[in-house]
Protein backbone atom coordinates (compact mmCIF):
# COMPACT_ATOMS: atom_id res chain seq x y z
CA UNK A 1 0.00 0.00 0.00
CA UNK A 2 0.94 3.49 -0.66
CA UNK A 3 1.93 5.91 2.02
CA UNK A 4 3.06 8.50 0.19
CA UNK A 5 6.55 8.26 1.11
CA UNK A 6 5.84 9.19 4.46
CA UNK A 7 7.70 7.29 7.12
CA UNK A 8 6.09 8.37 10.28
CA UNK A 9 2.76 6.72 9.46
CA UNK A 10 2.11 3.42 11.81
CA UNK A 11 -0.68 1.61 9.51
CA UNK A 12 -3.18 -0.67 11.83
CA UNK A 13 -1.10 -3.82 11.47
CA UNK A 14 -2.52 -6.92 9.36
CA UNK A 15 -3.68 -8.62 12.24
CA UNK A 16 -5.65 -6.09 14.20
CA UNK A 17 -7.57 -5.22 11.26
CA UNK A 18 -8.38 -8.34 10.18
CA UNK A 19 -9.48 -8.88 14.33
CA UNK A 20 -11.69 -5.58 14.08
CA UNK A 21 -13.77 -6.65 10.56
CA UNK A 22 -14.30 -10.36 11.74
CA UNK A 23 -15.76 -8.70 14.78
CA UNK A 24 -17.91 -6.05 12.56
CA UNK A 25 -18.68 -8.60 9.69
CA UNK A 26 -22.38 -7.62 9.96
CA UNK A 27 -22.47 -4.71 10.08
CA UNK A 28 -19.66 -3.50 6.91
CA UNK A 29 -22.37 -4.43 4.49
CA UNK A 30 -23.60 -1.07 2.88
CA UNK A 31 -22.36 1.04 5.74
CA UNK A 32 -21.54 4.28 5.21
CA UNK A 33 -17.93 4.67 6.52
CA UNK A 34 -15.33 7.71 7.87
CA UNK A 35 -12.45 6.89 8.08
CA UNK A 36 -10.24 10.18 10.30
CA UNK A 37 -6.62 10.73 10.18
CA UNK A 38 -6.59 8.23 7.31
CA UNK A 39 -3.12 8.08 6.85
CA UNK A 40 -2.68 5.21 3.95
CA UNK A 41 -6.29 4.64 4.07
CA UNK A 42 -6.78 1.42 5.70
CA UNK A 43 -9.27 0.92 7.52
CA UNK A 44 -11.48 2.84 5.00
CA UNK A 45 -10.20 0.26 2.15
CA UNK A 46 -10.51 -2.62 4.26
CA UNK A 47 -13.85 -1.28 4.44
CA UNK A 48 -14.94 -1.10 0.92
CA UNK A 49 -13.16 -3.97 0.45
CA UNK A 50 -15.71 -6.12 2.36
CA UNK A 51 -18.94 -4.28 0.89
CA UNK A 52 -19.22 -0.64 2.49
CA UNK A 53 -21.18 1.20 0.41
CA UNK A 54 -18.99 4.67 0.69
CA UNK A 55 -16.14 5.52 2.60
CA UNK A 56 -15.35 9.55 3.22
CA UNK A 57 -11.27 9.65 4.25
CA UNK A 58 -10.06 12.30 6.14
CA UNK A 59 -6.19 13.23 6.31
CA UNK A 60 -4.40 16.46 6.50
CA UNK A 61 -1.64 15.59 4.84
CA UNK A 62 -0.85 15.89 1.09
CA UNK A 63 1.32 13.28 0.32
CA UNK A 64 -0.65 10.69 2.38
CA UNK A 65 -4.14 12.09 0.36
CA UNK A 66 -2.57 11.73 -3.05
CA UNK A 67 -1.00 7.88 -1.76
CA UNK A 68 -5.07 7.63 -0.31
CA UNK A 69 -6.30 8.57 -3.64
CA UNK A 70 -4.11 6.04 -5.53
CA UNK A 71 -4.96 3.24 -2.83
CA UNK A 72 -8.69 3.70 -3.72
CA UNK A 73 -8.44 3.29 -7.23
CA UNK A 74 -6.77 0.24 -6.79
CA UNK A 75 -8.98 -1.26 -4.54
CA UNK A 76 -11.89 -0.50 -6.62
CA UNK A 77 -10.33 -1.84 -9.69
CA UNK A 78 -9.59 -5.16 -7.71
CA UNK A 79 -12.55 -5.43 -6.48
CA UNK A 80 -14.56 -4.32 -10.04
CA UNK A 81 -16.28 -1.13 -8.74
CA UNK A 82 -16.29 2.83 -9.31
CA UNK A 83 -14.66 5.47 -7.56
CA UNK A 84 -17.67 7.41 -6.90
CA UNK A 85 -18.61 6.68 -3.17
CA UNK A 86 -15.11 7.58 -2.35
CA UNK A 87 -14.16 11.06 -0.75
CA UNK A 88 -10.61 11.62 -0.35
CA UNK A 89 -10.33 15.39 1.79
CA UNK A 90 -7.35 17.03 2.67
CA UNK A 91 -8.31 18.92 5.99
CA UNK A 92 -7.96 18.93 9.53
CA UNK A 93 -9.97 16.31 11.80
CA UNK A 94 -10.49 18.91 14.39
CA UNK A 95 -11.25 20.97 11.43
CA UNK A 96 -15.15 20.38 12.15
CA UNK A 97 -17.94 20.25 9.26
CA UNK A 98 -21.14 20.88 10.04
CA UNK A 99 -23.87 18.60 9.12
CA UNK A 100 -26.28 15.55 10.55
CA UNK A 101 -24.95 12.47 11.40
CA UNK A 102 -24.53 10.44 8.14
CA UNK A 103 -21.62 7.60 9.45
CA UNK A 104 -22.13 4.02 10.21
CA UNK A 105 -18.90 3.55 11.31
CA UNK A 106 -16.41 6.07 12.14
CA UNK A 107 -12.71 4.75 12.24
CA UNK A 108 -10.22 7.51 14.01
CA UNK A 109 -6.74 6.28 14.05
CA UNK A 110 -5.08 9.27 15.33
CA UNK A 111 -1.56 10.07 15.89
CA UNK A 112 -0.83 8.46 19.26
CA UNK A 113 1.03 12.19 20.69
CA UNK A 114 -2.56 14.03 20.22
CA UNK A 115 -3.60 11.28 23.41
CA UNK A 116 -4.70 11.70 25.41
CA UNK A 117 -4.84 15.41 25.12
CA UNK A 118 -7.08 15.36 22.35
CA UNK A 119 -9.34 12.07 22.61
CA UNK A 120 -12.19 14.28 24.16
CA UNK A 121 -12.49 16.30 20.84
CA UNK A 122 -12.27 12.87 19.15
CA UNK A 123 -14.82 11.45 20.73
CA UNK A 124 -16.88 14.85 20.29
CA UNK A 125 -16.27 14.64 16.10
CA UNK A 126 -17.13 10.69 15.97
CA UNK A 127 -20.66 11.50 18.49
CA UNK A 128 -22.21 13.77 15.66
CA UNK A 129 -20.89 11.78 12.77
CA UNK A 130 -22.59 9.00 13.91
CA UNK A 131 -25.91 7.82 13.26
CA UNK A 132 -28.22 6.40 16.54
CA UNK A 133 -27.12 3.09 15.82
CA UNK A 134 -23.23 4.04 14.60
CA UNK A 135 -20.32 2.63 15.79
CA UNK A 136 -16.82 4.23 16.54
CA UNK A 137 -13.56 2.42 16.26
CA UNK A 138 -11.16 3.82 17.66
CA UNK A 139 -7.22 2.80 17.36
CA UNK A 140 -4.90 3.77 20.61
CA UNK A 141 -1.90 2.76 22.09
CA UNK A 142 -2.87 -0.68 24.17
CA UNK A 143 -2.05 0.74 27.83
CA UNK A 144 -4.00 3.79 27.69
CA UNK A 145 -7.97 3.90 28.19
CA UNK A 146 -10.20 6.10 26.46
CA UNK A 147 -13.91 6.68 27.56
CA UNK A 148 -16.53 9.22 26.69
CA UNK A 149 -19.58 9.64 28.60
CA UNK A 150 -22.14 9.44 25.21
CA UNK A 151 -20.30 6.07 24.29
CA UNK A 152 -20.50 2.73 25.52
CA UNK A 153 -17.30 0.04 25.34
CA UNK A 154 -18.76 -2.68 23.48
CA UNK A 155 -15.90 -4.93 22.73
CA UNK A 156 -11.35 -4.38 22.66
CA UNK A 157 -9.02 -6.07 20.97
CA UNK A 158 -5.48 -5.90 21.86
CA UNK A 159 -4.38 -4.67 25.35
CA UNK A 160 -0.58 -5.13 25.20
CA UNK A 161 1.28 -1.59 27.01
CA UNK A 162 3.23 -1.69 23.70
CA UNK A 163 0.87 -2.93 21.08
CA UNK A 164 -1.94 -0.81 19.36
CA UNK A 165 -5.40 -1.77 20.92
CA UNK A 166 -8.60 -0.66 19.20
CA UNK A 167 -11.79 0.08 21.02
CA UNK A 168 -15.23 -0.29 19.66
CA UNK A 169 -17.98 1.86 20.83
CA UNK A 170 -21.29 2.58 20.42
CA UNK A 171 -23.76 5.38 20.75
CA UNK A 172 -25.50 5.15 24.46
CA UNK A 173 -29.43 5.07 23.48
CA UNK A 174 -31.59 7.28 25.30
CA UNK A 175 -33.26 6.67 28.39
CA UNK A 176 -37.32 6.27 27.26
CA UNK A 177 -38.95 8.22 30.17
CA UNK A 178 -42.34 8.31 28.62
Amino acid sequence: MDNGGRGDLRPATDRTRQAVFSSLASVIEGAACADLFAGTGAYGLEALSRGAASVRFVEQDRKSVLAIGKNVQAVCKSIGIGTQDCFVEQRDVFARVAGAPVFDLVFADPPYALLPGRAAEIFAIAATALVPDGLFVFEMPGGLNLNDSRMDLIKRLGKGRNAPSVCVFSMKKPLDLS
